[in-house]
C-alpha cells in the first residue's frame, strides 16, 4: 500500500489535463464574450446604415 500512495507517474500527465481543461474553460468563456460584443457592434453598423434587424 505505501509503494501506491509514493507511485507519482501519472501525476505529471494529470496536472497537465487539468491546466488545459482549464485554459479550454476561460478561452470558451472569452469566446462567448467577444461574440456577444462583436454580435451587437454589427447590428449598429446594420442600424447606422438604415438596415433592419
Amino acid at each position: 500500500m505505501k509503494n501506491f500512495w509514493k507511485n507519482e507517474e501519472g501525476q505529471g500527465m494529470v496536472e497537465y489535463g487539468l491546466i488545459i481543461a482549464l485554459v479550454a474553460v476561460v478561452v470558451i468563456a472569452a469566446l462567448t464574450l467577444i461574440g456577444t460584443n462583436v454580435r451587437g457592434k454589427f447590428q449598429e453598423i446594420v442600424t447606422g446604415l438604415g438596415g433592419t434587424n
